[in-house]
């Protein structure tokens, strides 16, 4: 943070609790500056982040929080015009930029950043970059977009010459409607699968890969792309932007990198990571399925360009134990097993369902889904869904979050009705439920011993995993302690 040490500023957070906001202001105040923040609410982890710091959370959004003048306004990309920070802000003339605009300003600096983008496993794949990197030595600086309990921290600003950073292709702020990564200034980037998503801000898939076009024109011609070869969206951007140095890696034998024999040996993930056809290593994984395989793959491959050793990385790989919410084993009782996970696109939810029953085999897999996210909420996706939950023999549909800054019509929601009956049509027994508490109230009933539950959100879904497992609990099972 070569700029933090220069200038000892006054800055303020508006929104300070958010995934990334909250890091964020820990690394500023870590750096010397005086640093204030407000939210609507406060909620853990990101309210535990800021009090350890030190940084006292102000309530609510109030043009009294910029008293004395800050130096500089960090807004976050959910604040709109209408807040009345935004607007003090404004009418003092008081300097603002984005977040995307500050973690380039403040962490990256001069840093050769490694951007990890795309529509799936950013956040896995961010966290597992960034521990093999320190694992190896290089000492990076990083962000990533959730808990990573390996790393320790949520971001850091390293003191070697990488910093990894979670690419999100979502707005930057209200007065910047461009993708957070852009403002990351690649000089590697990892991309691991490219579809429609953020309905709320794409127009269709077109719009979806024209802003990933924007960030591979940011390359040099000497900067790697390491780009999963089973996404045709993706081979259309880089042969549309004309990419000098792609790195092709996936399942397919004809990519640089290929993967092969993935299997779940005591508990660990194995697979054969491949060059260009010929074997160079045998990976072991602490994290299931074949998605992570591809993410740890994808990993391997840019490590190996970087030049890290590849004895490092693979140890590294081996030790790695995710990101939270990322099928995250909550707990057991009663004989059930309770995952909570972040995924919400359908093909999210559909290879986390296929990777939790490849760690769990022969037991049923019930599903709890809460439609929150601007798409999933939205009827774009009807079909996928119901594709994608198919895979669970029970299937638990939340009501579709209500958004009062994005209302949506009856014909542009989501059909929680329509999803159960395609479930059923599919030999799933599915029904749905007002919320949170009305699942708690309903779901007990349809669970035997043996059972896998997995909740996914990308939300805190009222805490429902860590409350469903605490409502089992008091049966006469056993129960193994609620992770963290």
């Amino acid at each position: 943070m070569k700029e933090a040490r220069r200038e000892r500023m006054r800055i303020h957070l508006t929104a300070v609790c958010g995934v990334g906001m909250a890091p964020l202001a820990v690394a500023l105040k870590e750096a010397g500056h005086d640093v204030t923040g407000s939210d609507i609410q406060a909620y853990p982890p990101m309210s535990e982040v800021l009090a350890s710091a030190g940084i006292r959370i102000l309530e609510g959004f109030s043009a009294k929080h910029l008293e004395p003048r800050p130096d500089l306004v960090v807004i976050g990309n959910a604040v709109p015009k209408t807040n009345p920070e935004a607007q003090e802000v404004e009418r003092a003339g008081i300097a603002r930029i984005s977040f995307p605009e500050a973690v380039a300003r403040f962490l990256i600096d001069g840093s050769r950043s490694l951007v990890v983008a795309g529509t799936h496993g950013k956040t896995t794949t961010t966290g597992m970059m960034a521990f093999v990197l320190d694992a190896a030595g290089v000492e990076p600086g990083y962000l990533v977009g959730g808990r990573v309990p390996d790393l320790g921290e949520f971001a850091r600003a390293g003191a070697g010459r990488y910093f990894v950073v979670e690419g999100d292709e979502y707005d930057s702020a209200y007065f910047d409607k461009r993708p957070k990564f852009i403002h990351y200034r690649p000089y590697g980037v990892i991309l691991t699968s490219i579809e429609f998503d953020h309905a709320d801000i794409y127009r269709d898939a077109d719009h979806v890969e024209s802003a990933f076009a924007d960030l591979l024109r940011l390359l040099k011609p000497e900067s790697p792309l390491v780009a999963c070869a089973e996404y045709e969206s993706i081979r259309r951007v880089t042969g549309r932007v004309g990419v000098a140095r792609v790195i092709w890696y996936g399942r397919d034998s004809v990519a640089d990198w290929s993967y092969r024999d993935v299997r779940t040996v005591g508990g660990e993930t194995h697979f054969e990571a491949l060059y260009r056809g010929f074997p160079e290593s045998t990976l072991k994984l602490s994290i299931p399925g074949e998605m992570n395989a591809a993410n740890a793959l994808a990993v391997y491959a840019m490590m190996r360009e970087l030049d890290i050793d590849r004895t490092a990385v693979a140890d590294a790989l081996r030790r790695y134990k995710g990101a939270a919410r990322r099928q995250q084993l909550v707990g057991e009782a009663d004989g059930i097993t309770v995952i909570d996970d972040f995924a919400h696109h359908p093909t999210a939810v559909r290879l986390t369902l296929d990777a939790i029953g490849e760690r769990f085999p022969g037991r049923r897999l019930v599903a709890v889904f809460e439609p929150r996210s601007n798409t999933s909420r939205r009827a774009v996706f009807q079909d996928a869904y119901a594709e994608a939950l198919s895979a669970a023999s029970i299937a638990a549909v939340s009501a579709v979050y209500a958004k009062p800054n994005d209302p949506l019509s009856a014909e542009q929601m989501l059909s929680t009705d329509r999803l159960v009956a395609d479930l059923a049509k599919r030999d799933t027994h599915a029904w749905a439920a007002e919320g949170p508490d009305a699942i708690l109230a309903r779901l007990p009933d349809d669970l035997r011993p043996g059972d896998v539950v997995v909740c996914m959100s990308n939300g805190s879904f009222g805490n429902l995993p860590r409350r469903l497992l605490a409502l089992l609990g008091t049966g006469d099972g056993a129960r193994v302690a609620v992770q963290p």
